[in-house]
């Protein structure tokens, strides 16, 4: 009877270690499967224009160069009109993340700032340079550098970057579905991500 007794429990043992070690294989399983759909989704987020936008500036422009001494100038001026388009975008293939497996946690590091590129067209009208003070390539340089100063006051003041970080939020948001889905956890600077608003809340991402 102890005999029977002893097997049975040497049996009931077996049982549930053997049903341990495969749950726990299984669960190693989807684990790695897990890390993969998330591997994948990193890898499938690339470089995005986010938002676009177009500026007309009109700039004066005028200069003027003292001949022995005060006694005389020679002044050269022109008109400038620029049409330029403005892309502002996020490199998201430069996006750093870990993911920590042992947590089920995916973790995100750093991501990008982002990029403003600014293309002008230039057109001169009007203009007039004395003999002694002609047009150079150091005039229009001088043009090109206020004018690009100035469309970044005015880039600063429209809702272009604005409209840009909510689709970099709405970007970053498939992370959180996919990890919340897996039941893993999303992170930010070492801050669980609860709810896609909290993207907003955080330092970095939109000021």
């Amino acid at each position: 009877m102890k005999k029977i007794l002893f097997g049975a429990i040497i049996a009931i043992v077996v049982v549930f270690a053997f049903k341990y070690c495969t749950d726990k294989k299984n669960d190693e399983i989807v684990i790695k499967e897990h890390s993969a759909l998330i591997q994948e989704q990193i890898k499938n987020v690339g470089k995005i224009v986010v938002t676009e936008g177009h500026f007309s500036e009109v700039f004066s422009y005028k200069n003027s160069k003292g001949i022995f001494g005060d006694y005389l100038s020679a002044d050269k001026k022109a008109l400038v009109v620029v049409n330029a388009d403005v892309t502002i975008g996020y490199d998201l293939s430069k996006i750093e993340c870990n993911i920590n497996e042992a947590t089920k946690t995916l973790q995100i590091v750093n991501i990008p700032q982002e990029e403003i590129k600014i293309s002008p067209d230039f057109e001169y009208y009007d203009i007039q340079a004395d003999f002694l003070n002609p047009f150079e390539a150091n005039d229009y340089n001088k043009i090109k550098e206020t004018v690009h100063k100035s469309l970044m006051k005015k880039i600063e003041a429209s809702d272009l970057k604005l409209n840009a970080q909510n689709r970099l939020i709405s970007e970053l948001s498939k992370f959180f579905i996919l990890t919340n889905s897996l039941g893993w956890t999303l992170e930010y600077n070492e801050n669980p991500i609860n709810d896609v608003i909290q993207f907003k809340e955080l330092e970095g991402i939109v000021d």
